[in-house]
């Protein structure tokens, strides 16, 4: 299912990475590491039917105090999009894993740009800092928060 869904994901990214189909017409996106205990794995669905995913892991750097989480990968199929599922799977991630938290975004992302912005503030009461970084040649919006011990 997870497979699925990140071929969806990696085709509504190929305009920002520049990446391209394989010859079997999938997109190459390396799995293995998302089944380590270092990542987690979350499935939204609807009616039974996947909709969408969310993969956690630890940041990964010195920039960042030990135990930040990152929010890896956020999917939400366009069926699903400006429905409030988005916000809704990722308050449950952050519910779930209270603490510091990392979110990043490619800035010429701008579909999802305004969606994190919106997220965060609702979640943080407006409680976040946005930082602008560039990384190997393109710029990122960098959200970092803390998820309560109990949110309500």
């Amino acid at each position: 299912m997870l497979r699925q869904l990140l071929g969806y994901y990696c085709h509504d990214m190929a305009e920002w990475f520049a990446l391209d189909l394989q010859a079997d017409g999938t997109y190459p996106y390396p799995v293995e590491s998302l089944w380590s205990d270092a990542c987690h794995v979350h499935l939204a669905q609807v009616g039974g039917a996947p909709v969408g995913f969310a993969i956690v892991a630890e940041v990964a750097g010195a920039n960042a105090p030990s135990g930040t989480r990152d929010l890896k990968e956020f999917f939400v199929v366009r069926r699903h999009r400006r429905t409030g599922l988005g916000r809704a799977l990722a308050a449950a991630i952050w519910n779930e894993y209270p603490g510091g938290w990392i979110v990043r975004v490619l800035q010429a992302n701008r579909p999802a740009l305004p969606f994190w912005r919106t997220a965060i503030e609702a979640y943080t009461e407006g409680r976040f800092v946005e930082e602008a970084r560039c990384l190997d040649g393109r710029d990122w919006s960098y959200f970092s928060f803390e998820a309560p011990m109990q949110h309500g």
